[in-house]
């Protein structure tokens, strides 16, 4: 099994959410090289690549720019299987958010979530970090999963909790009301991170279908269910999810050798056999974090150099030049 992970129910809720909205779920898997009858096979996985091509094609069948949200809608805290259940047998909401934290994988390894607490405001940071370049799809992932997940918080907490705010790292679209209302709170865009914020408060808060002996059951299931995952992970893997987990500040061979428990020689080697390198996987980052950074157009070319560890401008645009065939600002330019 590829490192990718998304169970084929989801693909199965995409399907439903366009036949809600009269467009072919047999069209738009047929046009993305998936057979229909595929979604009948439990054991069915998409690759990246045909993920990406599955959600820009269902964007463009519905010409619905908030299909992200739709999608997110859809998603309660059922269709997580042994996730939602554990879920719903925690005693707090610090204990849900260490659950998923910790097993998203078991579900989807498109994303990975943080915690985060500011002492000085009262409130945590749930931060939601893309796994993948995710590319032209990232605003509909990312709205999606972070609504689904909010779903699980709205089934376990009582119904006067809520956000004070959501944040996302892409332009405003022009559908903000309906974002506000589906999230119930502010939503706020071009901010640094994608991701919730709420009262510290609320963390220790009792919950009502807490059931200690159900959640340590639920969580042995989701603890072999992701030991099964992570066998299968190959190192070059590990090490591009590591360096988009810390995209302000690569760790270098040395620092990523310890964090993976190696040797940076033993490292070196173990790359090598699967055909890369450390320098290979930090160039591809590089490049696609790049073409992330310019189409957000949140950062100046400057800005953009400094936070992928050039520490010259005109090294960043040689490089640039290199991987799309064009400088950064001519990049720009066609975008627009």
């Amino acid at each position: 099994m590829s490192e990718f992970l998304l169970p084929v129910q989801y693909l199965r809720q995409i399907a439903e959410q366009l036949r809600t909205m009269r467009a072919d779920p047999d069209d738009w898997l047929s046009h993305c090289g998936v057979e229909p009858r595929q979604l009948d096979n439990p054991g069915y996985q998409p690759n990246l690549a045909q993920f990406r091509q599955l959600i820009e094609h269902a964007v463009q069948l519905t010409d619905e720019p908030a299909l992200g949200l739709l999608l997110g809608e859809r998603l309660i805290i059922n269709t997580h299987g042994v996730l939602g259940f554990a879920a719903q047998q925690s005693e707090s909401l610090r204990q849900a958010i260490q659950l998923v934290e910790r097993y998203l994988a078991v579900r989807t390894t498109l994303v990975t979530i943080r915690q985060k607490h500011d002492d000085a405001a009262g409130v945590e940071h749930i931060q939601f970090v893309p796994s993948y370049s995710l590319g032209p799809i990232q605003r509909t992932v990312l709205e999606a999963v972070m609504l689904a997940i909010k779903n699980i918080f709205d089934a376990i907490t009582p119904s006067h909790v809520r956000l004070n705010q959501v944040s996302f790292p892409f332009p405003a679209p022009c559908y903000v009301g309906l974002a506000n209302d589906m999230f119930n709170c502010q939503v706020t865009y071009q901010q640094s991170w994608a991701g919730f914020t709420f009262d510290s408060a609320l963390l220790d808060l009792p919950l009502r279908m807490a059931d200690p002996a159900a959640f340590r059951e639920a969580e042995l299931i989701c603890q072999r269910e992701l030991l099964k995952l992570s066998e299968n992970i190959t190192l070059s893997d590990r090490i591009r999810r590591l360096m988009l987990e810390k995209q302000n500040g690569f760790p270098s061979l040395v620092v990523t050798a310890r964090l993976v428990h190696m040797t940076p020689r033993t490292l070196h080697r173990h790359l090598l056999d699967e055909g890369t390198s450390f320098k290979e996987i930090l160039r591809e980052v590089r490049h696609s974090l790049a073409v992330e950074h310019i189409k957000s157009g949140r950062l100046t070319i400057q800005e953009i150099a400094y936070s992928l560890g050039y520490n010259d401008v005109a090294n960043f645009r040689r490089a640039f030049k290199q991987w799309e065939g064009v400088p950064p600002s001519e990049y720009c330019s066609e975008l627009l």
